[in-house]
């Protein structure tokens, strides 16, 4: 009987053999342009997916191109996600073309515009992750094409979306407490271009900036010299940096203040339009959005007033 079982157990392991293995299930190949929603598809997606971002660290979106081996990367892709809004300008056309061939979700443009503040003519503010609360609508718009295109996910995609989401109103809540701790006087943010203007929709936080919306066209000498005249006369001690941003025009204001007999430092380096080094908690949608908060708290707040409380969510 021994020798029986041994010879059927050699035959079925030679017929195993010469059966190629079962290969894994495919994971879904998705593209993000910006940082924060390449963060945003990694946690929804989860194992399921396989994200690829096309801007990292220090790339401004509005000035971007894709190069060749961007446009290679976005053909071969099952799935495609950007902010739209004209916030990656200079890949309109190429996102156009590829909507022909390739699912693409422009998550800002999901929106319900009545939410969306106003540019100069019909355009919208394309920075809408700055308020957390309207970002997390915004990710409805990411669960929903990813379910769209693996069904067979559609509970693993619910599940770590609503996870996010708690995550996100536990930081919205967070972000509130810690700006309302700046005396309302001293509660101006200064930066080169207008991407906070969410962020002060929200957070009650008055903001001022060199450029408008878009990084597209460079600041004039009248722009400079106004703002210079706005914090002179309102003794506004700081202004910030983007990382995105050159910040030569930030110099410039502090420039102009030093010679009217006014000094403002640099509060710190803001991430507006890209997150910090993948890897560390600024790398995470998240940790940017701390990173910021204690920055312009730190700044902003008079030296005897309490210091910013701890984080309240994690940032992985």
């Amino acid at each position: 009987m021994t020798t029986r079982f041994l010879t059927l157990l050699a035959v079925l392991l030679t017929a195993l053999a010469a059966v190629p293995a079962l290969a894994a299930a495919p994971k879904l190949r998705a593209v993000a342009t910006v940082g924060m929603l390449t963060d945003a598809v990694r946690i929804i997606g989860g194992d399921r997916v396989e994200v690829t971002g096309l801007m990292g660290e220090g790339v401004d979106p509005h000035l971007y191109k894709a190069s060749p081996g961007d446009l290679r990367l976005l053909s071969t892709a099952d799935i495609v996600f950007a902010v739209g809004l004209h916030l990656e300008g200079r890949m309109v056309d190429a996102l156009e073309k590829l909507s022909k061939s390739r699912r693409i979700v422009l998550v800002g443009q999901q929106l319900d515009h009545t939410l969306l503040r106003s540019d100069e003519g019909d355009s919208h503010d394309p920075h809408i992750w700055f308020d957390v609360a309207l970002w997390s609508k915004a990710l409805d718009a990411v669960e929903k094409g990813l379910i769209d295109a693996d069904a067979s996910g559609a509970e693993t995609y619910k599940a770590n979306a609503k996870k996010y989401r708690e995550d996100l109103a536990a930081l919205h809540e967070w972000v509130k407490t810690e700006i309302a701790t700046i005396p309302k006087p001293q509660r101006v943010l200064v930066t080169a271009h207008d991407a906070f203007g969410y962020f002060s929709r929200a957070y009650d936080i008055e903001v001022l900036a060199i450029q408008g919306v878009s990084t597209d066209s460079e600041a004039s000498l009248r722009d400079i010299n106004a703002l210079v005249d706005t914090l002179v006369k309102r003794k506004i001690p700081a202004v910030f940096v983007e990382s995105s941003v050159p910040r030569k025009a930030i110099d410039a204001l502090r420039e102009g203040a030093a010679a009217r007999n006014h000094t403002v430092t640099v509060g710190g380096e803001l991430f507006s339009d890209a997150m910090g080094k993948s890897g560390t908690d600024e790398g995470t949608y998240i940790g940017m959005v701390k990173h910021n908060v204690h920055a312009i708290v730190h700044a902003l707040k008079p030296a005897e007033s309490p210091a910013p409380t701890s984080n309240p969510t994690p940032t992985k």
